[in-house]
């Protein structure tokens, strides 16, 4: 059981970076509810009613209850999909799917007076990169010149006039060989003479390639900001060569922090996981935002300040309320 003012995290068992948090939030005295909803409605009771009081009620797992009406923050972190419970044909298991989704997802959005790190359909609408370049650009952010497009010809006139050019995903989809193991699609440098009919089978996103002596992940928690200079990465992806890099924080540049925060308003955030390259004038370039980017994979003085700052923000959301 939990008493009141429960801080809600929204999560698969599997998550360090929630561990975290949810430790620190132990060492404070904070009352949590951990909860998946991919466990409902086998391990998880839904009991919820809406009148003119508006929405109250209980969620109750395992081993805790959580208040719908006394929630004081939410942390939405990497939930599992929505399941259906076993022995049911596809078509049954498809419909109780989507009674989750819309049921118990509709209720985790609707908590009355409870503060969201981050809000689950402001998280989704701020994952489409289009919207993060275009929201980025408008904020004052320096945005490399991108093409997003289905025409290969367009492609190519794109690689002639802003050459070297990168080619990028637009999403992290499941994606596996024919054996089914898991593939991961690397951002690459591409030519003119790569780009063939198949750039036509679907968007692309290609972006001229800065000129970087290093990359930047800054997390933002609120108004507080934490740089970190990456070094030691070989190749245009440091997310290849984990064990080659190097992390030091450093200060974040005026109008940077003016643009990332302008950025985190317009889409309604409280964090964000901003990507960024520095060329060799000292010039930060923006890659990409993840509203809901990890971070227990830095050392350890630099995960315990932003894990500090995730926890203030849920334990007393109305310092910082966005």
């Amino acid at each position: 059981m939990t008493g009141p003012s429960a801080v809600l995290v929204v999560t698969q068992l599997d998550d360090v970076t929630a561990d975290v948090v949810i430790e620190e939030l132990g060492e404070r005295g904070v009352p949590v509810v951990r909860l998946d909803p991919a466990d409902f409605p086998a391990a998880v009771t839904v009991r919820a009613r809406v009148g003119d009081f508006g929405l109250a009620g209980e969620i109750r797992t395992g081993t805790r209850v959580a208040a719908l009406d006394s929630v004081r923050s939410v942390y939405w972190r990497r939930p599992r999909p929505y399941a259906a419970p076993t022995g049911l044909d596809d078509r049954d298991a498809l419909w109780c799917v989507d009674q989750a989704r819309y049921g118990l997802g509709g209720i985790l959005a609707s908590l009355p007076g409870a503060h969201y790190v981050n809000h689950p359909w402001r998280n989704r609408a701020a994952e489409y990169k289009p919207a993060q370049l275009a929201a980025a650009a408008r904020c004052g952010l320096r945005v490399p010149p991108t093409l997003l497009t289905n025409d290969v010809d367009e492609a190519r006139r794109f690689v002639a006039q802003h050459g070297p050019v990168v080619y990028k995903p637009l999403y992290n989809s499941d994606y596996t060989d024919p054996q089914g193991r898991g593939l991961t699609v690397w951002v690459e440098e591409v030519a003119a003479q790569d780009l063939d009919a198949g750039v036509n089978k679907t968007m692309h996103l290609f972006q001229q390639r800065v000129d970087k002596v290093g990359d930047i992940r800054l997390t933002a928690v609120g108004d507080r900001l934490f740089a970190v200079r990456i070094d030691g990465s070989p190749g245009l992806d440091w997310r290849r060569h984990y064990d080659d890099l190097s992390y030091a924080l450093i200060n974040t540049p005026p109008d940077v922090a003016k643009g990332v925060r302008d950025y985190l308003a317009a889409f309604g955030l409280t964090y964000g996981a901003f990507d960024f390259g520095l060329d060799a004038s000292g010039r930060w370039h923006f890659y990409e935002c993840n509203p809901n980017g990890q971070f227990a994979w830095f050392p350890t003085p630099i995960t315990s300040q932003i894990t500090t700052a995730i926890a203030d923000q849920l334990q007393h959301p109305d310092r910082d309320r966005r």
